[in-house]
């Protein structure tokens, strides 16, 4: 049964500077490269590739690249049976983490790159993570023993709602002091 009340509700989106400026960079490229070599026929560069090699990169780098670069995002949602959490464009669906499967989960400060290796859907010694920018996020420890880190700008509302959620849902609720 999925619940389709939402006490919670986070977008986040890639805010690195050095990540949209590779981002521009690469586009510029394709599309300087795509207008001069294809549109004006001037080669491009002193060895220039064959056309449907540039218009394959342009389609790549100039036009895929930049569009899933800016739709990419985690949406967290806290519904009355448990977080939700779509990771786009990689996942069609929310993945469902319900209460019922989750033994605790705290507020916490991690280091990206230390813990996770960035950002993006990471593995590591803390476990898996979902975080797109920031070092904070709520840690949940499954029932499984399994550790799942969400990153969040907001962490405190995120856990308030999933304590308001457990009590009116399960009478009690398990984050840890934060």
């Amino acid at each position: 049964m999925e619940s389709k009340d939402v006490l919670f509700r986070e977008v986040q989106r890639f805010r690195q500077f050095w990540l949209w400026a590779l981002v521009v960079f690469l586009t510029g490229v394709s599309w300087v490269a795509f207008i001069q070599q294809i549109l004006l026929n001037i080669p491009f560069g002193t060895r220039p590739a064959p056309d449907i090699v540039l218009v394959g990169m342009w389609v790549l780098f100039g036009v895929v690249f930049p569009i899933t670069a800016f739709s990419a995002g985690l949406i967290t949602e806290v519904r009355e049976n448990g977080i939700y959490i779509r990771y786009i464009p990689f996942h069609r669906q929310f993945r469902t983490m319900p209460f019922d499967a989750i033994q605790t989960y705290e507020a916490r400060m991690y280091r990206p790159f230390r813990e996770y290796g960035g950002w993006g859907i990471r593995y590591g010694s803390g476990g898996k993570a979902y975080n797109v920018s920031g070092n904070r996020g709520v840690q949940l420890v499954l029932l499984s023993g399994r550790r799942i880190l969400i990153g969040s700008q907001n962490p405190d509302a995120l856990i308030n709602a999933m304590d308001k959620a457990k009590r009116e849902t399960h009478g009690s609720h398990t984050s840890q002091d934060r």
